[in-house]
């Protein structure tokens, strides 16, 4: 299994647990310590390379079973540069899972609501700049003196991402639209809570490819 620009230690050791050969590639050298810590404190082993994804020669000649690739898609201009990657280092028959932003609703989140609904502002073009802030959950905001520096992303069309994959030979066998959906019998969430806006513009988007 190759955990795509998927460091920080969750699922890199749970494929390790279930017996998977592991190995995580990520930019950042400090989501890498936090997967080596998790392989440790499971007694497993797993590989981590740091790098980018648009550049996976560090690992070519592998034949992956599985890519996982989390949330990060979003954050390289052009998406077809990691699929072309990707399709490197895949085994044939091999399974790429990625979830990423809705791009219908990129750069929208539940601070756009206006009273009657959520307002898109932004073109839906191919490389457009969006940043919006993090949500609560996101990470501990109390912890910090000084509010951490929103991201930028980049807007992925779903042509793109779809004829992209398409064209280095991948077959979509799953997608999903992914949103926060409340309990049964939860009362009905407020307008302008996150909640609420993910159930009117499901944030995330999950395929399973295959090879």
């Amino acid at each position: 299994v190759l955990c795509l620009a998927g460091g920080g230690g969750q699922q890199s050791a749970a494929f390790a647990l279930l017996g998977a050969e592991v190995t995580v590639l990520d930019i950042a050298a400090g989501q890498l310590s936090r997967d080596r810590a998790a392989a440790a404190h499971h007694g497993v082993d797993v590989r981590t390379v740091q790098g980018d994804m648009r550049d996976l020669s560090a690992l070519y000649g592998s034949s992956f079973d599985l890519v996982w690739h989390p949330y990060s898609l979003t954050f390289v201009p052009d998406s077809r540069v990691v699929f072309g990657e990707v399709a490197k280092v895949i085994g044939s028959g091999g399974h790429y899972y990625l979830m990423c932003a809705n791009p219908c609703f990129s750069g929208l989140t539940h601070h756009a609501w206006n009273g009657e609904g959520y307002l898109l502002r932004q073109p839906y073009t191919d490389e457009a700049v969006t940043s919006y802030p993090d949500q609560d959950w996101v990470y501990d905001q109390t912890a910090h003196d000084q509010p951490v520096d929103r991201p930028v992303e980049y807007r992925q069309t779903l042509s793109r991402i779809v004829n992209g994959l398409i064209g280095e030979g991948f077959t979509l066998t799953f997608l999903s639209e992914v949103r926060n959906d409340a309990d049964a019998g939860a009362p009905a969430p407020q307008p302008g809570s996150w909640e609420h806006f993910t159930s009117v513009a499901p944030p995330w988007l999950e395929f399973v490819w295959r090879h």
